[in-house]
């Protein structure tokens, strides 16, 4: 199937996803229908190489699927983050025999199989790992708790990070059913409710040898992957900011009526909600133009192989772009609600989810620390981290 003819199918399927969106988020229903239609229609294949039975897509046509799905459901595109990102890190690795883990993964993206994630954990330093994983015979065994699973409820396998018996991270993925995996409804963010990132518990677990991964990025070096799961966020502001605007014009259509003293009849005629309107449009196409062009930065290193000079390019551009997408949607969710009066906060609308979805994709990442970063690069050349931030 060509790119173009998958991305044609998947759109087809965002009308019945955006159907109730705003009720599944105020009433907390979770997504699963939307999360597999989507996976069988092939979404998790996009950057599948032809050679492997894939359309072989290009980041940027990636990007642009995401955002229309965030778009409709910011909670049920962030729940694919996991599944998108884990294939973009078997794209760096080396092409071995068909038996590979590449190999394996095209096969199950092919099948329609989703990955969650159970990696982040609270208590301690953010990135500090305490699970563990230890030999026991010919298999392992891991203990611990995981929260920020994102997508995990949503998926046929979860990737797991764990430390060994020599402090070491080890990755690894296992089945959904696998007896003592534990995963919990229990994430309790104000915004982002439906993505799933609650607590994953590893009671004594089993783990196959075959089950762990090879570690193929080496600590403080710079991986393309990182700049993509990035930019994956800001994608998702984006399509915040697309959506909060499609409501905008949907509500001063609708239900919005002039105040008592407007020299309009109409809502859509008053001069105030045309300039609110356009303002948020010009937000929501900000944004947008702002991690396409970052997404073309990403494909331009991917085609040089990666060359590092380019990565870390990549790396400032989508940072950029995460500061600009996040202010692009947190101010065109609060401008909409300029666009009518009181009936706006009706919870019936629920039109704050824009607003708490916004805040809470951003609180990922603090846009301090990125601008900082931008701003070093740019007056002395100083590298960003090499943190999975950036």
């Amino acid at each position: 199937m060509s790119v173009q003819a998958l991305k044609d199918r998947i759109y087809a399927l965002l009308p019945r996803i955006e159907a109730g969106a705003a009720a599944r988020e105020r009433d907390r229903q979770l997504p699963h229908e939307a999360v597999r239609a989507l996976a069988q229609a092939g979404l998790f294949t996009l950057r599948v190489p032809e050679a492997a039975g894939g359309p072989g897509a290009s980041v940027r046509d990636v990007i642009e699927v995401l955002l229309a799905v965030a778009s409709v459901d910011s909670n049920t595109a962030q729940a694919l983050r996991p599944g998108l990102a884990f294939l973009e890190g078997l794209l760096t690795g080396a092409e071995d025999d068909a038996d590979s883990e590449r190999d394996r993964w095209f096969a199950r993206y092919l099948d329609g199989a989703v990955l969650g994630n159970a990696g982040w954990e609270v208590g301690g330093a953010n990135g500090a790992i305490s699970a563990r994983i230890v030999r026991q015979g010919d298999h392992y065994r891991v203990t611990g708790s995981k929260y920020y699973s994102t997508g995990a409820l949503y998926a046929d396998w979860i990737s797991v990070v764990a430390l060994d018996e020599d402090d070491q991270p080890r990755s690894f993925v296992l089945p959904r059913d696998r007896q003592g995996l534990v995963l919990l409804d229990d994430f309790d963010a104000m915004g982002q409710r439906l993505t799933a990132s609650g607590t994953t518990r590893l009671d004594e677990v089993i783990v196959y040898p075959d089950e762990i991964r090879a570690r193929t990025v080496q600590e403080g070096t710079r991986t393309i992957v990182t700049p993509f799961l990035q930019l994956f966020l800001a994608t998702v502001q984006a399509g915040i900011a697309r959506n909060a605007l499609n409501d905008a014009v949907r509500f001063a259509r609708d239900h919005a009526r002039p105040i008592k003293h407007s020299s309009a009849s109409r809502s859509v005629d008053d001069p105030y909600v045309e300039l609110s309107v356009g303002e948020i449009a010009a937000r929501a196409y900000a944004a947008e133009a702002v991690v396409l062009r970052a997404a073309d930065t990403i494909d331009r290193a991917w085609a040089a192989g990666q060359a590092p000079a380019l990565v870390e390019q990549a790396a400032v551009e989508v940072a950029q772009a995460q500061f600009m997408a996040a202010d692009s949607a947190l101010k065109a969710a609060e401008r909409l609600f300029d666009v009518g009066g009181a009936s706006t906060t009706s919870r019936q609308h629920n039109l704050d989810r824009h607003w708490r979805n916004a805040r809470t994709v951003t609180n990922h990442n603090p846009r301090d620390w990125k601008a900082a970063a931008v701003g070093a690069w740019a007056l002395k050349g100083t590298p960003p981290p090499t943190s999975g931030l950036f």
